[in-house]
């Protein structure tokens, strides 16, 4: 059985992907790009009041003013979109700590948009914790595996390596390599 030979339809998918590639890479360009714009968006609250009063509505806040309320929310806002923006564009295989941050700033958040008392960033380490706890280990023991199985390490090699005395400096290299 011989394969019919058609190129064109080939050619035409492979520009259609590549357009649809550069369609996708342009509007992440785009939405990286706006991110300025985005972070000092805060400058166009109102900084002489608690209360912001419209024909549509009336807000309040805890904060001194909208000024400082809108210069927090996207001071957490600009790096947990940018996070994210990293985290789901990444194709390294240590993508997953950048959950930690981005956990970080979603804590933060969250405490500012319900602002739930004066001391912001505070108890967000409490949270972050029991994450670390799961993240941390797991992403070394993806790395040791990945490691394992380009260098082809044996457990006999790998009790021979145990047993060798090293100095300090040495066990602090082997961990890093």
């Amino acid at each position: 059985m011989d394969k019919p030979n058609n190129k064109s339809t080939t050619n035409s998918d492979r520009q259609s992907t590549g357009k649809r590639s550069l369609v996708i890479g342009g509007l992440i360009v785009i939405a990286i790009a706006v991110t300025p714009f985005i972070f000092y968006s805060y400058k166009s609250f109102p900084d002489e009041s608690q209360v912001w009063e419209t024909s549509l509505f009336s807000l309040s806040t805890e904060f001194p003013n909208w000024y400082n309320y809108a210069w927090y929310l996207v001071g957490k806002i600009v790096p947990l979109y940018l996070l994210l923006f990293w985290f789901f564009t990444c194709k390294h295989w240590w993508h997953w700590i950048i959950l930690v941050p981005i956990a970080m700033y979603s804590f933060q958040l969250w405490g500012l948009l319900r602002e739930s008392s004066g001391n912001y960033d505070v108890l967000e380490i409490y949270y972050l914790i029991p994450l670390m706890m799961v993240l941390v280990p797991a992403v070394y023991l993806i790395r040791a595996k990945l490691f394992n199985r380009i260098r082809g390490n044996d457990l006999e090699s790998f009790e021979k390596d145990l047993m060798t005395k090293k100095s300090t400096w040495g066990q602090i290299k082997d961990l890093f390599r």
